[in-house]
């Protein structure tokens, strides 16, 4: 394998803190390799500094030359004012300044130099270069190519930085939580992206099963130490599992021999000889060894949740409509004690509305929703992120309670709480405002928690949550004594957490499946390769009318008429997600329900008519 890097004896510390220390790695060609630590430990410094965004304190980094590099960035930044595709192409090579010089000359008056541009264009195979910009695009849901910079949301910006890596295919990605405010469908195709070709990766992720298909060797950063494991994710937690044990039980006899030598130490004069001098150099060495870190095993948060009764809720022939927008269709269900379950489904099929529903914040139009009398909830929403800025993180957990009972007269103190889930001491006595994005979904997750309630209902809980974290929360809900309803795409979290999933399909129509996540995958998978199986013959002429309108160009009219069309699509979109919300906001007086409901199945006709002739003329172009 070609070597694309060499990191030799790297070190990096701000004041007093070392975040890593004399560490060394190589990476080659077909590499994908997946970075993990606990937060704090270093993981976006590093990728930062081998990307050249920030500086080192010793050693030394070596690309091949000419390697080309692609770096999405945690939190990217673009100038405001560019649009969409111009943020995509901001990069710049030859290939984009050749497509900048012609979409300019395509706005001049009378296109001087078209027939040139379209010559150079074809020779460089630039057709290729923007159909695949946009396809991409598309793929991560991002269909508006003309929108400003500035008015896409934070998880619209991070997909369009993921695209502006993906369109330079670059000899090696750096990639930091890529997977990041992606649905289920656009992180299984990024998954494949990756997984296909010969692509180098050095990647941060908090999604496992995406680290599990996609890496092949892992690195940890731990105690500002680096450990290589050569394997997927599976492999590295029973390879970790070892190191740990082996560090624990040389601690342990380090510490029966320190017990000994110590006194030993302590009896011996001031006037020594030589082999006395040469114990005690061993001695110190020995100390040092005795004294490192030692790793809980098997640490749990096994938290004594309230009683709660055998009667749960009970929903009886329930509905829920926006106008034509079906969200319950006499809907019925008896929850069980203990049960734990998932809620899998499209956006706007009714998740949210059905957890409103369930937590009072939403009335249903008929049928009976009745909760127990014993049940206490715990709600973790999206929008429930809120603090006082100047408070300190100990202080808003002790406002809820100054401790938290585990069962038996064990009892946890707010602040050991805190620890758990990772919280130290120092954090705790900072402030709110201090905090990062991650450390702030913790902390809200914590107040959650400390109510000691007796059902969860938590609404996209990993977002931003790093892997350790992550096995602290699973450990809790697992050994959990009440209820939980878990809405999430992250498909790992899911399958250790729940036994059975909810599935809303859209319409009224919710499905009951009797498994885990992955066996829902699994079964849907089945089923959409029989669907596709049982209609082959309805395309298997496209390939030939593929291979026949590629042998000519888009003429300059079909080109104008391709860019209008992708224009018309995308507001024809954003006026459907309007139209969407409005519907869910339940705001609307009847006569505008009516209104909205009648525009929306026109509206999805002329979608679906323009991007039938904009998949034609794309295939024109191709």
């Amino acid at each position: 394998m070609t070597p694309y890097l060499q990191v030799e004896k790297l070190t990096k510390s701000f004041g007093d803190l070392v975040l890593f220390e004399n560490i060394s790695f190589g990476i080659a060609e077909g590499q994908r390799i997946g970075l993990i630590a606990k937060n704090g430990s270093g993981k976006t410094t590093l990728l930062n500094i081998l990307s050249g965004k920030e500086g080192y304190d010793e050693g030394k980094i070596t690309y091949r030359n000419d390697l080309r590099v692609g770096y999405l960035e945690q939190s990217p930044h673009y100038p405001e004012e560019l649009t969409v595709i111009e943020a995509c192409f901001w990069h710049g090579n030859t290939m984009v300044n050749l497509i900048k010089e012609y979409e300019k000359c395509l706005q001049a008056p009378g296109n001087p130099g078209l027939d040139a541009l379209l010559e150079r264009m074809e020779a460089e195979k630039a057709w290729d270069y923007e159909r695949r910009a946009k396809q991409i695009l598309s793929q991560l849901k991002i269909r508006d190519f003309d929108q400003r910079i500035g008015q896409l949301s934070g998880g619209q910006l991070k997909r369009v930085a993921l695209a502006n890596v993906l369109i330079t295919e670059p000899d090696m990605l750096i990639l930091d939580e890529p997977t990041n405010h992606l649905d289920l469908d656009m992180v299984e195709w990024l998954e494949e992206y990756l997984c296909r070709g010969n692509v180098t990766l050095l990647m941060v992720t908090h999604d496992r099963y995406f680290l599990d298909r996609v890496c092949g060797e892992i690195l940890e950063i731990d105690d500002r130490k680096l450990y290589s494991y050569q394997g997927n994710y599976s492999y590295y937690l029973e390879k970790r599992q070892e190191r740990i044990d082996a560090v624990n039980a040389e601690v342990a006899r380090a510490n029966n021999l320190y017990r000994t030598e110590l006194e030993w130490m302590r009896r011996m004069p001031q006037a020594r000889g030589h082999k006395a001098r040469y114990r005690e150099e061993a001695f110190y060495d020995l100390e040092k060894v005795a004294k490192r870190r030692t790793y809980e095993s098997n640490v749990k948060l096994d938290v004594k949740a309230s009683y709660i009764g055998s009667k749960i809720f009970e929903a009886e022939h329930l509905c829920k409509s926006f106008g034509d927008l079906k969200i319950l269709d006499d809907f019925s269900y008896i929850f069980s004690r203990y049960e734990k379950m998932g809620i899998v489904g499209n956006n706007g099929t009714g998740k949210s509305t059905f957890i409103k529903i369930l937590m009072g914040q939403e009335k249903p139009d008929s049928g009976r929703l009745e909760i127990g009398e014993t049940v206490r909830f715990g709600y973790y929403s999206q929008e429930g992120l809120k603090f006082d800025e100047h408070m300190k993180v100990i202080d808003v957990i002790t406002d809820i309670a100054e401790v938290i009972e585990l069962g038996n007269g064990k009892r946890l103190t707010a602040s050991q709480f805190l620890q758990h889930f990772l919280f130290t001491p120092a954090t705790q006595h900072s402030y709110v405002y201090k905090l990062s994005g991650g450390e702030r979904r913790r902390l809200y997750l914590c107040t959650v928690l400390m109510r000691n309630p007796n059902f969860l209902v938590l609404d996209e809980p990993t977002n931003d949550l790093d892997i350790v974290t992550l096995q602290v929360l699973e450990d809790y809900l697992r050994s959990f004594k009440g209820c939980v309803i878990v809405v999430s795409h992250d498909r790992y979290f899911m399958d250790k957490v729940v036994d059975h999933l909810l599935v809303f399909n859209g319409q009224g129509d919710i499905r009951d499946f009797p498994g885990n996540y992955s066996d829902y995958r699994a079964w849907k998978a089945a089923k959409e390769e029989h669907d596709r199986l049982t209609e082959k013959p309805k395309t298997e002429v496209r390939p030939k009318r593929e291979r026949t309108e590629r042998k000519r160009r888009m003429t300059f009219n079909e080109k104008r008429e391709f860019e209008q069309l992708e224009k018309d699509i995308a507001a024809l979109e954003a006026e459907k997600k309007r139209i969407e919300e409005d519907l869910c906001s339940g705001t609307l007086s009847v006569d505008e329900l009516t209104e909205k409901s009648k525009r929306l199945p026109l509206l999805n006709d002329e979608l679906d008519e323009k991007s039938m002739r904009w998949l034609e003329l794309g295939e024109i172009g191709g």
